[in-house]
């Protein structure tokens, strides 16, 4: 499966890169594992690569490797950093540094792609463009200008631009992903909790959407119009009249990163922490559309201490269904309601083998070590992620990435006040969505869809029994099972089937030859050789079947 598309000549000379990048940095044991040794072409020896690195940990070592191989998987580590239910805190706290940070393209290379996307020269379009990017990444590159509005006015813009030519790299980057996932699954059973080709797509999914910078201004502007009304929130307005899939334009939000604010004497820590996270949980909780990476780069202060939220490159999106669960959770966790816990965990886990009293036992000493002392929601959350792992739970991807928002923005929020508590600021707003969430209308408006949805299974179960009694009498009832270690049962009837047919052929060949054998008049000593072998045979048989019925009946 991996041979055929890895073997393709668009993506053979990326494997052999990615491959190499491994082994350069001391991970030689994931390459053998893999079966991806014979793609190597680096010079180097293991024994090397292993000893250069010996500092490191191996966590360490792949975040290395990770930052080596480009966009494609700094994205795999920033989604396997939001995943504390799956991965240590360690690799967590490690994953969390990645960085895209790259070297600029130069304006000779920029500036053409810049005009192809508007369509004109770039002086046509702007007052004034700064080649000089204030921001490069793997994918973009951020660029300052300045708009001139029809009454004469300046109108500050940030530009993001694509770097060209870079989606066929990332392309054949999400398809190895894809594949080495599914070769993971293969090959390494006892990895399927991590869920591989999930995550795989996921990176997938996320590149697609990282290289639509529509997309982007879409979820921009839905958080703008949510904030309309709110002069303490500014969301950058989208220039759409000069934004493409490529290109994206944006007021400039004149402001200093959120973590810098709390040493400035022109900045109230206290106000702009209740107003970040007054903003943060009103874009969970009412309208399901949020933030979700929340880190100092992308939180402002603004004079007046505005609070100002940029890059919608990465949000996070929550149906009712799902705020309704994040309410319950918020809830238990303030109230230590171990059983509310264990509901909202059997509710998240599709895999029946999760052992329910493991995990009530887990929620039991996470309430324990949690006490009745104050409540920090950051710290709350990544305890209950590591409940998650303790209970082999993998948590749904949205939730994943909630939670991870959550303990990024409860950070960025103790740096602007170390006595802040976000929970006591959420109290209100979580009041009042439960309030919203049991109205009158709304409980009718659900009973009237339960009652309906009963009816039809009621008026559906006659015919159901009829279609059923129809196959059982043509006997065309098929049963669908999963039947737990399978490939146990099938070892051991592979195993019977060799021992009776061995034993058939045996069979057959004495009955054929034995005859000729017992009248034949071959002594030894004055003993006939073949009556004397074929009873100590019948012996040894009778023994053999009498040890092997025994042990039989001491297994059932």
């Amino acid at each position: 499966m991996l041979h055929t598309a890895v073997v393709a000549v668009r993506d053979r000379a990326r494997l052999q890169e990615i491959v190499g990048t491994l082994l350069r940095f001391g991970l030689a044991d994931v390459v053998h594992s893999l079966g991806l040794s014979r793609w190597s072409t680096w010079r180097s020896t293991e024994a090397e690569a292993e000893a250069a690195h010996t500092a490191l940990s191996r966590a360490e070592r792949v975040r290395l490797a990770i930052e080596a191989l480009g966009p494609s998987f700094v994205k795999l580590g920033q989604i396997l950093a939001t995943r504390s239910d799956l991965l240590p805190r360690e690799w967590t706290r490690t994953l969390e540094t990645l960085h895209t940070q790259a070297t600029p393209q130069p304006w000779s290379v920029m500036q053409p792609h810049i005009e192809a996307q508007l369509g004109r020269p770039v002086h046509e379009a702007f007052a004034r463009f700064d080649p000089e990017p204030i921001a490069a990444a793997s994918i973009a590159q951020v660029y300052r200008a300045q708009l001139r509005r029809p009454d004469g006015s300046l109108r500050e813009v940030a530009v993001k631009v694509q770097r060209p030519d870079i989606r066929a790299g990332l392309e054949a980057d999400a398809r190895l992903l894809r594949h080495v996932a599914a070769l993971v699954e293969e090959r390494f059973p006892q990895l399927e909790r991590y869920r591989p080709s999930d995550v795989a797509r996921q990176v997938g999914d996320a590149l697609r959407e990282e290289l639509d910078f529509s997309i982007e201004g879409r979820s921009n502007e839905l958080v703008a119009q949510a904030f309309a009304g709110d002069p303490d929130i500014a969301i950058p307005g989208v220039v759409w009249a000069l934004s493409t899939p490529e290109l994206l334009v944006q007021d400039w939000l004149d402001g200093i990163p959120a973590n810098r604010a709390a040493g400035d004497t022109r900045f109230d820590g206290r106000l702009l922490a209740q107003r970040g996270a007054h903003a943060f949980l009103h874009m969970v909780l009412r309208d399901g559309l949020f933030h979700a990476d929340p880190h100092p780069g992308n939180l402002f202060a603004l004079p007046g201490n505005r609070v100002g939220f940029i890059d919608f490159g990465l949000v996070g999106h929550l149906s009712p269904h799902r705020r309704d669960q994040f309410l319950v959770l918020l809830r238990a966790l303030v109230e230590g309601d171990a059983d509310s816990l264990v509901m909202v965990l059997l509710e998240w886990t599709g895999d029946s083998r999760v052992s329910i009293g493991l995990m009530e036992s887990a929620v039991e000493r996470y309430i324990a070590r949690r006490g009745s002392g104050p409540l920090r929601l950051g710290d709350s959350i990544s305890e209950f992620m590591d409940l998650a792992r303790e209970s082999q739970i993998a948590m749904p991807p949205d939730m994943a990435l909630l939670f991870k928002a959550l303990v990024t923005a409860d950070r960025v929020l103790l740096q602007l006040d170390p006595d802040f508590d976000v929970i006591r600021t959420a109290a209100p707003l979580v009041r009042e969505q439960m309030r919203a969430r049991y109205t009158p209308r709304r409980l009718l408006r659900e009973q009237r869809a339960a009652s309906r949805q009963m009816y039809e299974m009621a008026a559906d179960v006659p015919k159901t029994l009829r279609l059923l009694m129809y196959r059982l009498k043509q006997g065309r009832l098929g049963v669908d099972m999963e039947v737990r270690h399978l490939h146990r049962l099938s070892t051991a009837l592979e195993r019977a089937a060799t021992r009776l047919s061995l034993a058939v052929v045996a069979g057959a060949f004495i009955l054929g030859i034995g005859p000729t054998l017992l009248a034949s008049q071959v002594h030894l000593f004055g003993i006939p050789v073949f009556p004397v072998l074929g009873g100590l045979g019948a012996v040894i048989s009778l023994a053999v079947l009498g040890l092997t019925m025994r042990r039989q009946r001491a297994l059932d």
